[in-house]
């Protein structure tokens, strides 16, 4: 699962005045997992369109190659959103940046290392690295974490202004060890805890261990990760593996491109 909820309001005319972008848009957000496809009744549903609309909308976006059809009939996500979001700065940027020490990282641990950014009051996974015999995990690249439930969310929200993180600990199921974990990132640049595996299968607890990667400013651009199986994740040495990596990628995200730097200097 990816942590991303669709509407659920039933099918029917929407409302009035809506634009066809944030129909388009509703319909696009239907699709929750990896791979998933959705006849045209399921794909109305999801998104509250009757289901003339959907399938209307539906064909605009297979012409330009946001959706594809299967030769069962069924739509799933086109390769063409995946060009597109390929582009998108903050997300895009920062990978190519993380993603050197991401590898690092993976190959010493063997366990998955995730790498998210905010957007709101969520978190959005922009890479994950796993290994084929790592615990298996919820959220998916490109799915959306709850900054209040998950490690790499605390990191991200011990950052997020306060009209983001109030609403978080007012909803957060225990608001003091939440405050506890914000402080704790706050001051020493790593944020771990132990929680029961919310999948029903693999271990009973998960460990995670993640620090916000910080500009000069001390803004969060993102933060990083390690997730693994029991309650013994959380010990120094991952969290001085975690924290010195995050290090190494906000000083990546600092530095000057040379490519850039090269064709100035040319110019």
């Amino acid at each position: 699962m990816s942590g991303t909820q669709y509407s659920g309001r039933p099918s029917g005319r929407p409302p009035v005045g809506e634009p066809i972008l944030d129909r388009a848009f509703r319909l696009l957000r239907a699709f929750t997992s990896d791979g998933e496809s959705l006849p045209l009744q399921t794909l109305a549903v999801r998104a509250g369109l009757p289901k003339s609309t959907a399938l209307r909308i539906a064909n605009q976006l297979l012409r330009l190659g946001a959706l594809e059809r299967r030769d069962d009939g069924e739509f799933v996500v086109g390769l063409q959103l995946l060009e597109i979001a390929s582009l998108a700065p903050r997300g895009h940027g920062l990978r190519a940046a993380a993603l050197p020490v991401m590898e690092d990282l993976h190959h010493v641990t063997r366990q998955h290392i995730l790498l998210a950014v905010r957007e709101g009051d969520e978190g959005v996974l922009v890479e994950r690295l796993s290994a084929t015999d790592a615990t298996a995990v919820k959220y998916r690249v490109g799915g959306r974490i709850p900054l209040e439930e998950t490690g790499i969310g605390v990191a991200l929200l011990a950052y997020a202004p306060d009209d983001v993180r109030d609403p978080c600990l007012a909803r957060a199921a225990d608001p003091v060890r939440l405050r506890q974990l914000l402080a704790m990132t706050r001051s020493e640049g790593v944020c771990a805890l132990s929680a029961p595996n919310p999948l029903s299968s693999g271990p009973a607890f998960i460990s995670t261990v993640a620090a916000p990667i910080l500009d000069r400013r001390g803004a969060a651009l993102g933060a990083l990760s390690l997730v693994s199986p029991g309650e013994d994740g959380t010990q120094i040495p991952n969290r001085v593996a975690i924290r010195t990596a995050s290090l190494a990628i906000a000083r990546a995200m600092r530095a000057p491109d040379p490519v850039r730097r090269t064709r100035a200097s040319a110019d």
